[in-house]
């Protein structure tokens, strides 16, 4: 993976601190980018995202907050909609075209259903940010940017906690066929664990199914001594339910944080969670669009734009708890 990729977000940080506490200025321009409250310069700009699931739940839930938060500081009009279908969200993508989006942000976790609607998006002027899914594909895609976690590099990160404690034998629980960010999770976990990666078929539409599936791969195999969900509801209402039927000493670890993640690391029922920072893969993607269509700007240099993997572990969870209670981390 090359090193290059870990981009530090000086420069948009403190972009988005402009965005959000500057002081006014102007009439156009990028001078009066934002300024909250009242103040706020309303702009005629339509935003679209699209994202590959339902933009509500623990995960994207906090996605659009940090999107209506942008919207909101840049006076900007936003409308988010997904589906876990790549050819329904490929007509969201088409339909946000023929509605005069002027700027998308998109997930690429299926990119070849987003190629003919980006080729479209471009063809006619609107700008394009990938955003969580897609760090390899939306640069030849033609998007400007790209605001996630290299789900690789940060599958590998666990593979080398669950070396430190000296786990063993660990199922990678993939809750979405054909999403190529959850294949790099498992896949960054199996080239770095020293003991073997067991990936599971399991379904986020049936929790309770997924914790039998989790179940019976337990009991059948008592070598399993770990298991990582690549979702928090995956954690905390399927894996750690089928850990506590089973009742043996079994590691879990998950990607993503959520309520009830912070109780079970706080419980010590949890090793640690993966934080992408999904608030930012909100509100990120609709200020550099914003940027982009009022000042040419464009953030990264050709880059992507990092937000993890950071780790919370029972250590530091209750530093985050009232964050994500209010649903911004």
């Amino acid at each position: 993976m090359n090193a290059r990729r870990w981009l530090v977000l000086v420069a948009v940080v403190t972009v988005v601190g402009a965005a959000c506490t500057g002081d006014g200025g102007g009439d156009g321009g990028g001078g009066d980018l934002g300024g909250g409250g009242d103040g706020v310069s309303q702009r005629d700009y339509n935003i679209s995202m699209v994202i590959h699931s339902d933009p509500s739940g623990t995960y994207w839930g906090v996605v659009k907050i940090g999107a209506e938060d942008a919207a909101r500081d840049l006076g900007i009009s936003l409308d988010i909609q997904g589906s876990e279908d790549p050819a329904k969200m490929a007509d969201l993508v088409e339909s946000a075209i023929a509605s005069g989006a002027d700027g998308i942000a998109l997930t690429f976790a299926a990119p070849d259903a987003m190629a003919g609607p980006v080729s479209q998006a471009l063809a006619e002027g609107i700008p394009v940010v990938g955003l969580d899914s897609g760090i390899e594909d939306w640069q030849a895609a033609g998007a400007i940017g790209f605001v996630g976690q290299d789900e690789y590099i940060a599958g590998r990160g666990v593979g080398e906690r669950l070396n430190e404690e000296g786990l063993t034998k660990v199922i990678c629980a993939i809750h979405e066929v054909a999403n190529i960010a959850l294949d790099d999770r498992c896949r960054g976990i199996e080239d770095t664990f020293g003991g073997e990666v067991v990936r599971l078929q399991i379904e986020f539409a049936d929790p309770v199914g997924s914790q039998a599936t989790i179940k019976s791969a337990l009991e059948a195999d008592p070598e399993i001594d770990a298991i990582v969900t690549l979702n928090p509801d995956m954690a905390t209402e399927s894996a750690l339910p089928a850990i506590q039927e089973v009742g043996r000493d079994v590691a879990l670890a998950t990607f993503d944080l959520g309520p009830d993640v912070l109780t079970a690391l706080d419980a010590g029922d949890m090793l640690f969670a993966v934080d992408a920072q999904p608030y930012l893969q909100g509100y990120l993607p609709v200020l550099m669009l914003v940027l982009n269509l009022e000042n040419l700007n464009t953030i990264g240099g050709g880059l992507p734009i990092l937000t993890g993997p950071g780790f919370v572990t029972t250590e530091n969870a209750g530093t985050v708890a009232e964050l994500v209670e209010a649903g911004t981390r």
